[in-house]
């Protein structure tokens, strides 16, 4: 039985349905943000005050992504943009008690679907896992891509 090593279709295929599994169980816990607008809160909530470029380069998306990210997630509520006194051509992007609370109930969704798809693999398979994805990443980012 041959295996498929198209890497680049499995790391898409399982990055949407991952995705659209995370999706549907915030919904179902009545959590509002999507698992990208966790992202930006989580690291707020890690440091806050970040600018859209700090944003941008953390979760390697472009500009325009998270421009349209964080106007979600102002428009709802949970940021909100802050002119630095001593930088006024830049915002600094900050969390709300409400993005907070939000963040909290997101985070325990989040790191229980974590813990559900490590099920059935070793300690050496995730290992492996995480080596490989890094070093994609580290491939990438040495060629100026993402």
């Amino acid at each position: 039985m041959s295996t498929d090593d198209r890497l680049i279709f499995l790391l898409s295929k399982a990055h949407n349905k991952l995705q659209n599994y995370i999706r549907g169980q915030l919904a179902t816990a009545g959590v509002k943000i999507s698992a990208v607008q966790a992202g930006i809160l989580f690291l707020l909530k890690e440091r806050d005050g970040r600018t859209m470029t700090e944003l941008s380069q953390i979760l390697s998306t472009d500009n325009s992504a998270i421009t349209g990210l964080v106007d979600r997630l102002e428009r709802a509520g949970f940021i909100y943009r802050r002119m630095p006194p001593s930088d006024r051509r830049s915002y600094l992007i900050c969390i709300t008690p409400d993005g907070l609370e939000e963040i909290n109930k997101a985070r325990e969704i989040i790191r229980r679907v974590n813990e559900e798809i490590k099920e059935g693999f070793s300690a050496v398979d995730i290992e492996s896992y995480k080596k490989v994805l890094n070093g994609i990443l580290e491939k990438l980012g040495k060629s100026g891509q993402g």
